[in-house]
């Protein structure tokens, strides 16, 4: 028998399965199609075959990163969400899909990891109480560069000077889109009838995050909570296919070997290798920038006792 798949994935906050947007979209998708998952929701990217969020891994063992990869993985096992779709709506699919990544996914990056308020707060504080010693120091403010750099990309020409003339581009283009979304949901359960398909995963997983986050400067989620169908379509989808996740309290955590969210015998060598890499990364940056240095010393062993030590650094590294 074939072992199951595995999707890795960032866990849970703000009352929503996945904190992550692209975790989120391929947690709603394989639930919409109900493909069997063995699902690791973890805060340590490290932790996964490929070292990135989200990673699906294969029953043959390949490992895709990339969410729409994933799904596209998903169709070619029988696991797909628009099966029933008509041409009309798979080319409606695409054209709302490019709409969310070049009108909303620049104001979400830009809600959460560039507005100082909200990442100090909201973003920067669930990393950093996630994540395991030491990574809680550095990765927060990685990931926020590369978010910085996506966002470039998004937009073209981002400089911190023109911050306020982007932010009123950016938040209008994001509340037109919104309301848009609200105009073609209308009263209906999903944006194709009563069925989800991949654009609702996707839709849903923008939207949650802006909903349920509780953010101290919330331009964007003033205006989505004004448009009620698109709150009771979230409201609608957590609560049928998230029943346990999405509550604001996790369930208790299990025992058991089986659990989801972490595999018992590897936390204590997790932690001790966290710790090495922590004391590896302060003595190598007291050591570069100059806080720390080595001279040679006389004693005919020290030659030997520091080529040691070398050996011993490069092997860590």
């Amino acid at each position: 028998m074939a072992a199951p798949m595995e999707l890795f994935c960032w866990s849970g906050g703000w009352g929503l399965p996945s904190v992550d947007l692209d975790s989120l979209a391929v947690l709603t998708y394989a639930r919409f199609t109900g493909v069997p998952l063995k699902v690791h929701k973890i805060t340590n990217p490290w932790r996964s075959p490929s070292g990135m969020l989200p990673a699906l891994r294969t029953s043959h063992g390949e490992v895709i990163s990339l969410p729409h990869k994933i799904i596209t993985r998903l169709r070619k096992e029988k696991y797909n969400a628009d099966y029933d779709l008509s041409a009309r709506q798979g080319a409606d699919t695409l054209a709302f899909m490019s709409l969310l990544e070049e009108k909303l996914l620049p104001v979400l990056i830009h809600t959460f990891w560039i507005d100082t308020k909200n990442y100090v707060e909201v973003t920067r504080k669930w990393y950093a109480e996630a994540m395991p010693f030491p990574l809680n120091f550095f990765l927060p403010g990685r990931m926020q560069r590369q978010y910085m750099e996506r966002l470039q990309l998004l937009c073209g020409e981002y400089r911190p000077e023109n911050e306020e003339e982007l932010e009123k581009e950016l938040y209008g283009e994001a509340r037109e889109c919104l309301t848009l979304l609200s105009q073609r949901l209308g009263s209906q359960k999903f944006f194709f009838g009563d069925a989800p398909a991949s654009l609702d995963a996707f839709v849903f997983s923008y939207l949650a995050l802006l909903l349920q986050a509780k953010l101290p400067s919330g331009k964007l989620q003033a205006h989505l909570r004004g448009l009620h169908n698109l709150c009771a379509y979230c409201t609608h989808i957590l609560s049928l296919y998230f029943p346990w996740d999405g509550a604001e309290v996790p369930p208790p955590r299990q025992t058991p070997a089986g659990s989801e969210t972490e595999e018992e015998p590897y936390r204590r060598r997790n932690q001790i290798l966290s710790v090495l890499a922590g004391l590896a990364a302060m003595v190598g940056y007291a050591l570069l920038s100059g806080i720390v240095s080595i001279q040679r010393a006389t004693p005919a062993r020290a030659p030997g006792s520091q080529a040691l030590g070398m050996a011993e650094e490069d092997e860590e590294e």
